[in-house]
């Protein structure tokens, strides 16, 4: 039994592709962090694991 889809399925690189080009042409980088780490009282620091040292970025 096969079913039948009257609409179409958005393409879901594309919507994302869009919204990466829209962003660009209002001027909004996307690619840069929203946040401002100039309001820190302390060091950023990297995330800890479960046993409370810092997380290395290789898994």
């Amino acid at each position: 039994m096969s079913r039948h889809q009257t609409h179409q399925r958005s393409d879901i690189y594309n919507r994302i592709t869009d919204k990466i080009i829209a962003d660009i042409e209002q001027g909004v980088r996307p690619w840069m962090k929203p946040w401002s780490s100039a309001h820190a009282n302390d060091r950023i620091t990297r995330p800890l694991r479960h046993n409370g040292q810092p997380y290395s970025g290789i898994n």
